[in-house]
């Protein structure tokens, strides 16, 4: 299964952000649309970076409460990893497993195109494991439904 099922189903819309805009607008459409992440972007939809609710955080840790009007490009991961629609979700799972990473912007052509999560990714992995066991039992017990006698 690859990224592009991925997006087929969940959609392929993405919560973005100007790195213009201060961190207390991210953090009003992190809350607001119920995500981990936004996207920030630049004016011909490149991705420019990242923002979690774990960088806002460490923000806080850092600068206090004033980092909430801080731009976002001062608290930003600036070096997103990103991943393609045709990687497969292994190979996702490696990347945000490596690199510690909830959250890979999907590009297409330097463009940003989705976004996947690692619940988007675990879910995926696990009907693919029951659609597997589910066809190792059809075969088994024969594939019309009668049981093999061996």
């Amino acid at each position: 299964m690859s990224v592009t099922a991925i997006l087929n189903e969940k959609g392929r819309q993405v919560t973005t952000i100007d790195p213009g805009a201060v961190v207390r607008d991210a953090v009003r459409l992190l809350h607001e649309n119920r995500i981990g992440a936004v996207v920030i972007v630049d004016a011909d939809d490149s991705i420019a970076g990242i923002l979690t609710e774990r960088d806002v955080v460490a923000a806080m840790d850092r600068f206090g409460a004033d980092c909430l009007n801080m731009p976002i490009s001062a608290v930003m991961w600036s070096k997103v990893h990103s991943c393609t629609e045709n990687m497969s979700i292994n190979d996702i799972m490696e990347i945000m497993n490596n690199m510690r990473a909830r959250h890979l912007p999907v590009e297409k052509n330097g463009r940003l195109v989705g976004i996947v999560s690692i619940g988007d990714a675990v879910r995926h992995h696990i009907r693919a494991i029951e659609n597997e066991a589910e066809q190792i039992k059809a075969y088994i017990s024969g594939h019309d439904g009668a049981v093999v006698h061996l």
